[in-house]
């Protein structure tokens, strides 16, 4: 009989990841779709693009051999009758753990089962972690009523600025960027012409991809932009807000940092490891690139507790 498998989904605004590993962590199929958020994309758009994820992910591998599942999803409540119906289309009917995401994130960052996460991507969440599972969260709220300090809110607050540079002159780099991002050079007979334009095109996406122009927030304030900077430490403050609202001032546990916006090296991210570093100096920051591995690892905890980390595992399957 062939070794068991397990399968970890880690699904967000932006994307979705799937990795099939063994018990020892071993990779035997990855698949990546669109977003699965359901908040952001609908129930039936996110269980469309999990679907695509797991189906890359499965090529060539036994579904019969999954013996445990686990998915981290914002949201994930809106979904489970969505779910339910995509599991069985792909061949795998042992259990699935619906956990959220910062769970998942977490788990990729480190093998200790109690800690902080802070999350900051297309959205933005923190949430403390107690045993493996979700304690306090603050923030989370989506687009609409939060993600304070996300690539959406910094997104949205550039193009905010590119419109009051062009109506009031407060000068930023922002304007011709997102400019260029939204309509390209078009020359435009008046500036009432041009924020017209701008406002057209920035309505006519769903509001969630205004994160897109996060980057650029990040290009302006590494190359001195007041403006961007400003919004910089704007974010990190609310994220930083939004940890201290999870986290005693006393805890020593490891913070993992996940999300596009806090895993690789950007102003903002060094901003708020600097910030977390001050206010908790005895723990370690950890930072958490798969969160699919996080959760495949936590499926594979749920068979064998002595499953190793993903941090350690670096060969491949077949």
């Amino acid at each position: 009989m062939s070794d068991p498998l397990v399968i970890g989904l880690d699904v967000g605004g932006t994307s979705s990841r799937v990795v099939v590993t063994d018990l020892n962590g071993v990779r035997f199929g990855t698949g990546r779709g669109g977003g699965g958020n359901p908040v952001a994309h609908g129930a039936a758009a996110a269980a469309s693009a999990i679907g695509t994820a797991i189906d890359a992910a499965l090529a060539g591998v036994d579904p019969g051999r999954i013996l445990a599942a686990v998915i981290g999803l914002a949201g994930g409540t809106q979904m489970r009758k969505a779910l339910d119906e995509v599991w069985p289309d792909h061949g795998i009917t042992c259990p699935v753990r619906l956990v959220g995401d910062a769970v998942v994130a977490f788990a990729a960052g480190t093998a200790d089962p109690d800690g902080t996460v802070l999350i900051a991507g297309t959205g933005a969440i923190a949430g403390q972690i107690v045993d493996r599972r979700l304690g306090l969260i603050s923030d989370g709220h989506g687009w609409l009523l939060g993600d304070r300090g996300s690539g959406f809110w910094l997104g949205l607050h550039a193009v905010r600025a590119a419109l009051a540079d062009l109506e009031e002159g407060i000068g930023t780099s922002l304007t011709s960027l997102i400019r260029d991002k939204l309509i390209g050079q078009s020359v435009f007979g008046t500036r009432r012409e041009l924020v017209s334009a701008m406002i057209a095109a920035a309505h006519a996406e769903p509001p969630v991809t205004l994160s897109r122009f996060a980057p650029l927030v990040l290009d302006a304030a590494a190359a001195g932009d007041p403006v961007a900077k400003n919004l910089i430490t704007e974010a990190a403050g609310y994220l930083l807000r939004s940890t201290a609202a999870v986290r005693g001032p006393a805890e020593t546990g490891p913070i993992a940092l996940a999300g596009s916006l806090l895993t690789v090296a950007t102003p903002l991210a060094q901003r708020v490891r600097e910030e977390l570093a001050a206010r908790w100096p005895g723990a370690a920051l950890v930072t958490a690139t798969d969160g699919a591995a996080g959760a495949a690892w936590l499926a594979a905890l749920s068979l064998d507790p002595s499953a190793p980390h993903p941090s350690t595992v670096r060969a491949t399957g077949s």
